[in-house]
Protein backbone atom coordinates (compact mmCIF):
# COMPACT_ATOMS: atom_id res chain seq x y z
CA UNK A 1 0.00 0.00 0.00
CA UNK A 2 1.04 3.55 0.85
CA UNK A 3 4.02 2.35 2.88
CA UNK A 4 5.67 0.42 0.07
CA UNK A 5 5.42 3.44 -2.18
CA UNK A 6 6.97 5.92 0.25
CA UNK A 7 9.94 3.80 1.12
CA UNK A 8 13.34 5.34 1.69
CA UNK A 9 16.95 4.19 1.91
CA UNK A 10 17.63 3.40 5.52
CA UNK A 11 16.00 6.33 7.35
CA UNK A 12 15.01 5.95 10.99
CA UNK A 13 11.43 6.47 9.83
CA UNK A 14 12.00 4.33 6.80
CA UNK A 15 8.66 4.93 5.11
CA UNK A 16 8.34 8.70 5.18
CA UNK A 17 11.41 10.56 3.90
CA UNK A 18 12.51 9.93 0.30
CA UNK A 19 10.55 7.66 -2.04
CA UNK A 20 13.02 4.99 -3.04
CA UNK A 21 11.73 4.85 -6.62
CA UNK A 22 13.20 8.33 -7.21
CA UNK A 23 16.66 6.74 -7.09
CA UNK A 24 15.62 4.12 -9.64
CA UNK A 25 13.96 6.54 -12.07
CA UNK A 26 16.64 9.24 -11.85
CA UNK A 27 19.31 6.65 -12.68
CA UNK A 28 17.25 5.35 -15.63
CA UNK A 29 16.78 8.88 -17.02
CA UNK A 30 20.51 9.58 -16.71
CA UNK A 31 21.74 6.52 -18.64
CA UNK A 32 18.86 6.42 -21.13
CA UNK A 33 19.23 10.05 -22.25
CA UNK A 34 23.00 9.68 -22.69
CA UNK A 35 23.39 6.04 -23.79
CA UNK A 36 20.48 6.19 -26.23
CA UNK A 37 21.58 9.34 -28.03
CA UNK A 38 22.14 9.70 -31.78
CA UNK A 39 22.51 13.01 -33.57
CA UNK A 40 22.97 14.40 -37.05
CA UNK A 41 24.35 17.56 -38.58
CA UNK A 42 24.28 18.65 -42.22
CA UNK A 43 26.67 20.88 -44.15
CA UNK A 44 26.68 22.06 -47.75
CA UNK A 45 29.57 22.41 -50.20
CA UNK A 46 28.70 24.67 -53.13
CA UNK A 47 31.52 24.32 -55.68
CA UNK A 48 32.29 26.88 -58.36
CA UNK A 49 31.74 23.97 -60.78
CA UNK A 50 28.09 23.39 -59.83
CA UNK A 51 28.12 19.76 -61.02
CA UNK A 52 30.57 18.87 -58.23
CA UNK A 53 28.49 20.45 -55.42
CA UNK A 54 26.73 18.61 -52.61
CA UNK A 55 24.32 20.89 -50.78
CA UNK A 56 23.25 18.41 -48.10
CA UNK A 57 25.97 16.22 -46.55
CA UNK A 58 24.54 14.30 -43.57
CA UNK A 59 26.90 13.35 -40.72
CA UNK A 60 25.55 10.95 -38.08
CA UNK A 61 27.15 10.34 -34.69
CA UNK A 62 26.02 8.63 -31.49
CA UNK A 63 26.99 7.36 -28.03
CA UNK A 64 29.78 6.73 -26.97
CA UNK A 65 31.02 9.70 -29.08
CA UNK A 66 34.16 8.28 -30.67
CA UNK A 67 34.01 11.11 -33.17
CA UNK A 68 37.41 10.30 -34.69
CA UNK A 69 35.75 7.16 -36.12
CA UNK A 70 32.87 9.14 -37.68
CA UNK A 71 33.46 9.94 -41.35
CA UNK A 72 31.63 11.38 -44.33
CA UNK A 73 32.28 12.01 -48.00
CA UNK A 74 32.65 15.56 -49.30
CA UNK A 75 33.29 16.86 -52.84
CA UNK A 76 36.81 18.13 -53.54
CA UNK A 77 35.38 20.49 -56.21
CA UNK A 78 37.78 19.13 -58.83
CA UNK A 79 35.74 17.16 -61.33
CA UNK A 80 33.74 14.47 -59.54
CA UNK A 81 36.46 13.61 -57.00
CA UNK A 82 35.46 13.12 -53.38
CA UNK A 83 37.38 12.89 -50.12
CA UNK A 84 36.63 11.06 -46.88
CA UNK A 85 36.67 13.40 -43.92
CA UNK A 86 36.84 12.34 -40.24
CA UNK A 87 35.55 14.30 -37.27
CA UNK A 88 37.95 15.05 -34.42
CA UNK A 89 37.99 13.78 -30.82
CA UNK A 90 37.18 10.76 -28.66
CA UNK A 91 34.85 11.48 -25.73
CA UNK A 92 33.91 7.86 -25.03
CA UNK A 93 35.70 7.57 -21.66
CA UNK A 94 33.62 10.32 -19.99
CA UNK A 95 30.37 9.18 -21.63
CA UNK A 96 30.90 5.50 -20.74
CA UNK A 97 31.98 6.36 -17.19
CA UNK A 98 28.78 8.39 -16.71
CA UNK A 99 26.54 5.64 -18.11
CA UNK A 100 28.34 2.94 -16.06
CA UNK A 101 27.80 4.85 -12.80
CA UNK A 102 24.13 5.35 -13.74
CA UNK A 103 23.63 1.63 -14.49
CA UNK A 104 25.30 0.51 -11.23
CA UNK A 105 23.30 3.11 -9.25
CA UNK A 106 20.14 1.75 -10.88
CA UNK A 107 21.04 -1.86 -10.01
CA UNK A 108 21.97 -0.99 -6.42
CA UNK A 109 18.73 1.00 -6.00
CA UNK A 110 16.69 -1.98 -7.22
CA UNK A 111 18.53 -4.33 -4.87
CA UNK A 112 18.15 -1.92 -1.94
CA UNK A 113 14.43 -1.52 -2.65
CA UNK A 114 14.01 -5.30 -2.48
CA UNK A 115 15.95 -5.53 0.78
CA UNK A 116 14.02 -2.70 2.45
CA UNK A 117 10.63 -4.00 1.38
CA UNK A 118 11.06 -7.73 2.01
CA UNK A 119 13.89 -7.96 4.57
CA UNK A 120 13.39 -4.81 6.63
CA UNK A 121 13.58 -6.58 10.01
CA UNK A 122 16.84 -8.34 9.15
CA UNK A 123 18.21 -5.03 7.82
CA UNK A 124 17.35 -3.36 11.14
CA UNK A 125 18.71 -6.20 13.32
CA UNK A 126 22.03 -6.53 11.53
CA UNK A 127 24.38 -3.56 12.09
CA UNK A 128 26.43 -4.48 9.01
CA UNK A 129 23.55 -3.72 6.57
CA UNK A 130 23.19 -0.03 7.46
CA UNK A 131 26.99 0.42 7.50
CA UNK A 132 27.32 -1.03 3.99
CA UNK A 133 24.40 1.14 2.88
CA UNK A 134 26.09 4.24 4.33
CA UNK A 135 29.46 3.55 2.67
CA UNK A 136 27.83 2.77 -0.70
CA UNK A 137 25.72 5.94 -0.51
CA UNK A 138 28.81 8.09 0.16
CA UNK A 139 30.71 6.41 -2.71
CA UNK A 140 27.83 6.83 -5.18
CA UNK A 141 27.39 10.49 -4.19
CA UNK A 142 31.05 11.13 -4.96
CA UNK A 143 30.97 9.11 -8.21
CA UNK A 144 27.84 10.95 -9.43
CA UNK A 145 29.58 14.28 -8.86
CA UNK A 146 32.79 13.20 -10.62
CA UNK A 147 31.09 11.45 -13.57
CA UNK A 148 28.54 14.24 -14.11
CA UNK A 149 31.26 16.91 -14.07
CA UNK A 150 33.40 14.90 -16.51
CA UNK A 151 30.43 14.28 -18.80
CA UNK A 152 29.36 17.96 -18.71
CA UNK A 153 32.87 18.95 -19.87
CA UNK A 154 32.94 16.22 -22.55
CA UNK A 155 29.50 17.29 -23.81
CA UNK A 156 30.66 20.87 -24.33
CA UNK A 157 33.62 19.48 -26.34
CA UNK A 158 31.28 17.23 -28.38
CA UNK A 159 29.09 20.24 -29.18
CA UNK A 160 32.11 22.16 -30.44
CA UNK A 161 33.46 19.21 -32.47
CA UNK A 162 30.08 18.69 -34.19
CA UNK A 163 29.31 22.37 -34.78
CA UNK A 164 28.67 22.61 -38.56
CA UNK A 165 30.82 25.77 -38.74
CA UNK A 166 33.74 23.86 -37.21
CA UNK A 167 33.18 20.76 -39.37
CA UNK A 168 33.39 22.87 -42.54
CA UNK A 169 37.00 23.73 -41.60
CA UNK A 170 37.90 20.04 -42.03
CA UNK A 171 36.75 19.97 -45.68
CA UNK A 172 39.46 20.74 -48.24
CA UNK A 173 37.07 22.44 -50.71
CA UNK A 174 35.94 24.88 -48.01
CA UNK A 175 39.48 26.27 -47.74
CA UNK A 176 39.24 27.52 -51.34
CA UNK A 177 37.58 30.95 -51.50
CA UNK A 178 35.79 30.33 -54.79
CA UNK A 179 33.73 27.54 -53.16
CA UNK A 180 30.98 28.30 -50.65
CA UNK A 181 30.34 26.10 -47.63
CA UNK A 182 27.45 26.44 -45.24
CA UNK A 183 25.53 24.90 -42.35
CA UNK A 184 22.21 23.22 -43.17
CA UNK A 185 21.42 22.29 -39.55
CA UNK A 186 23.19 21.32 -36.35
CA UNK A 187 22.46 18.43 -33.96
CA UNK A 188 19.68 18.57 -31.35
CA UNK A 189 21.10 18.67 -27.84
CA UNK A 190 18.02 18.53 -25.57
CA UNK A 191 18.50 14.82 -24.73
CA UNK A 192 22.16 15.17 -23.75
CA UNK A 193 21.55 18.41 -21.84
CA UNK A 194 18.90 16.48 -19.91
CA UNK A 195 21.39 13.71 -19.11
CA UNK A 196 23.77 16.23 -17.49
CA UNK A 197 20.92 17.73 -15.44
CA UNK A 198 19.89 14.26 -14.24
CA UNK A 199 23.52 13.47 -13.41
CA UNK A 200 23.71 16.40 -10.99
CA UNK A 201 20.18 15.71 -9.68
CA UNK A 202 21.35 12.17 -8.86
CA UNK A 203 24.31 13.64 -6.97
CA UNK A 204 21.95 15.88 -4.94
CA UNK A 205 19.60 12.93 -4.29
CA UNK A 206 22.36 10.58 -3.09
CA UNK A 207 24.29 13.23 -1.13
CA UNK A 208 21.06 14.39 0.53
CA UNK A 209 20.40 10.82 1.60
CA UNK A 210 23.75 10.38 3.40
CA UNK A 211 22.43 11.81 6.68
CA UNK A 212 19.33 9.58 6.69
CA UNK A 213 21.41 6.46 6.05
CA UNK A 214 23.98 7.52 8.68
CA UNK A 215 21.19 7.73 11.29
CA UNK A 216 20.62 3.98 10.81
CA UNK A 217 24.25 3.02 11.48
CA UNK A 218 25.70 1.77 14.77
CA UNK A 219 28.11 4.75 14.68
CA UNK A 220 25.24 7.23 14.99
CA UNK A 221 23.29 5.11 17.46
CA UNK A 222 26.41 4.59 19.58
CA UNK A 223 27.18 8.32 19.54
CA UNK A 224 23.54 9.12 20.45
CA UNK A 225 23.62 6.69 23.38
CA UNK A 226 26.95 8.12 24.58
CA UNK A 227 25.64 11.69 24.36
CA UNK A 228 22.47 10.69 26.25
CA UNK A 229 24.43 8.89 28.99
CA UNK A 230 26.81 11.86 29.38
CA UNK A 231 23.83 14.22 29.64
CA UNK A 232 22.14 12.06 32.32
CA UNK A 233 25.38 11.82 34.33
CA UNK A 234 25.88 15.59 34.17
CA UNK A 235 22.30 16.14 35.32
CA UNK A 236 22.72 13.81 38.32
CA UNK A 237 26.05 15.42 39.23
CA UNK A 238 24.38 18.85 39.11
CA UNK A 239 21.49 17.70 41.34
CA UNK A 240 23.93 16.12 43.80
CA UNK A 241 26.03 19.30 43.93
CA UNK A 242 22.92 21.43 44.63
CA UNK A 243 21.67 19.13 47.38
CA UNK A 244 24.98 19.10 49.28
Amino acid sequence: GEGAQRKHFGSGDIWTVLPVWLFVFFAIFAFATCGGYSGQLRVSVDCMEKASSNLSIGIDFFYPFRLHQVSFEAPVCEGMRRERVFLIGDYSSSAEFFVTIAVFAFLYSLMATTVYIFFQNKYRENSRGPLIDFVVTVVFSFMWLVSSSAWAKALSDVKLATDPDEVQLLISACKVQTNKCGSVHGPRWSGLNTSVVFGFLNFVLWAGNIWFVFKETSWHKGASRLAFQTGVNSLFEGICALSV
